[in-house]
């Protein structure tokens, strides 16, 4: 069964904001490419590792891992709300597997997947998002307590065991980071009624979304004209390194990763690299592979170190 990796940056600013003009056309370049590399590749699964932007997930009952067995795209960002194309037998059979295997997953026959998750499909699939067969996986990066890295490596390479039982052509994604500082509310800190969104958020009023969007753009905005207050400036150091690691295959690195180094180093967002964790460690189960960094930019009006990445088995 051939298989390939594409791991990416998302932003829900892409549409939104607009960097230099030929920084943009760079970044859509290298987007429009691996969109090429996925229309030729024609994958008939795909699985998809992502986080959640409390558009989906939230604290009234926040798992570490869920696969959804039935999906739609929860219409964060103008994604959806759109039904996404979940082979429900293929994804039971990934639950017991990982059940068999010593990984508890949680999973939804509703799950409501946000950017995270659609917007790669939206850039790869020509804004079809139910265009392939697709297994969405979350991976929570933004509400403490996290999973830590090792466990999401270790969920990774289950997964791997799991899909090379399968006569399919698979295209493993994963969505998240780089180093980034959206203005993710931290409940721990949050007023009341900030906290119960954080908690029962869920299928939000237009306005309400409009509103909440509108503040991202916000600090997109502010972070382009230099007030560096707005949030942790983004990390390239950090960014680039971690390229390095996933091409190398360095998982005893990454397994060590903490959430407050992430934190320290990364932002809010770089949480969302558990995501690559686990998609780069889904594909080592097939052997040693070979890995290119198609693309990086740190890019302050998206709010987003932009990287992109592909892999194969070697």
């Amino acid at each position: 069964m051939p298989v390939k990796l594409i791991c990416v940056s998302h932003t829900p600013l892409l549409d939104f904001a607009s960097p230099p003009p030929e920084i943009e056309a760079s970044a859509r370049a290298a987007f429009a490419q691996l969109a090429q590399q996925v229309k030729a590749y024609d994958p008939t699964l795909i699985i998809s590792f992502g986080p959640d932007h409390f558009n989906g997930f939230f604290y009234d009952l926040m798992p570490s891992f869920c696969v959804g067995v039935r999906a739609t795209a929860a219409g964060d960002w103008n994604y959806g709300p759109a039904p996404l194309n979940v082979p429900e037998e293929k994804a039971l059979g990934l639950i017991e597997y990982c059940l068999e295997h010593d990984i508890d997953l949680s999973y939804s026959y509703r799950m409501q997947a946000d950017h995270g998750i659609t917007q790669p499909l939206d850039l790869f699939c020509d804004g079809q998002l139910d265009r392939y067969p697709v297994i969405p996986i979350f991976i929570n990066g933004a509400a403490s307590p996290m999973p830590r890295t090792k466990r999401v490596i270790q969920m990774g390479k289950v997964i791997g065991e799991y899909l090379k039982t399968l006569d399919e052509r698979i295209l493993i994604i994963g969505s998240g980071g780089l180093s980034h500082d959206p203005p993710t509310p931290q409940i721990q800190t949050a007023p009341a009624e900030v906290q119960e969104f954080l908690i029962a958020g869920r299928n939000p009023t237009v306005e309400a979304r409009n509103i909440r969007q509108s503040k991202v753009i916000a600090v997109g905005q502010r972070l382009a004209n230099g007030d560096m207050s707005a949030a942790l400036p983004l990390n390239p150091e950090w960014d680039k390194d971690l390229l390095q690691r996933f091409k190398h295959a360095d998982f005893d690195y990454l397994a060590a990763m903490s959430s407050e180094e992430i934190r320290r180093d990364g932002g809010r967002g770089g949480q969302e690299i558990r995501a690559w964790m686990a998609a780069f460690a889904a594909l080592s189960a097939f052997g040693e592979y070979d890995a290119e960094i198609q693309y990086y930019e740190p890019i302050q009006e998206w709010i987003a170190g932009m990287g992109m990445m592909t892999a194969s088995p070697l």
